[in-house]
């Protein structure tokens, strides 16, 4: 007698769904949340190599400063970076025979314990002017 009660309380699957989803809900949810955060950090990231490669058209043409260079990245960033790109900066650097603009910030959380850096980088030849050998046509 004993055995029938133990084995039709093992048996009963009244509540298994309930019991069930409470521990598939927020596993689920959690990983809809990740993909939203790594979708906001991919955009962020894209924002980041277009100011950086803005930045660097700007300085590495002939007569362009590293100035011109940080104030396009700013502009770039002002006009993209509001939404999912956060403390972001430019470090433009021309030298005489290659320019590099770095852009870096972080991307937006959606999941607060998660802080995702954005670093994005281009670099190219400063151009220049040189003369034509003597002689030549």
């Amino acid at each position: 007698m004993r055995w029938r009660w133990c084995r039709s309380v093992w048996a009963d699957q009244r509540g298994s769904v309930s019991a069930e989803l409470v521990i598939a809900v927020p596993v689920l949810l959690l990983l809809l949340m990740l993909i939203a955060q790594f979708a906001l950090w991919a955009h962020a990231s894209h924002i980041a190599q277009a100011a950086a490669s803005q930045a660097l058209s700007a300085t590495r043409v002939r007569g362009g400063t590293a100035t011109e260079g940080d104030e396009t990245a700013r502009e770039v960033l002002a006009q993209l970076g509001q939404g999912p790109l956060r403390n972001a900066h430019a470090v433009v650097i021309r030298g005489p025979e290659q320019s590099t603009a770095e852009v870096s910030g972080d991307a937006v959380s959606v999941l607060g314990f998660l802080v995702l850096p954005v670093r994005a980088r281009a670099v190219g030849p400063t151009e220049h002017f040189v003369a034509p050998p003597a002689g030549a046509g």
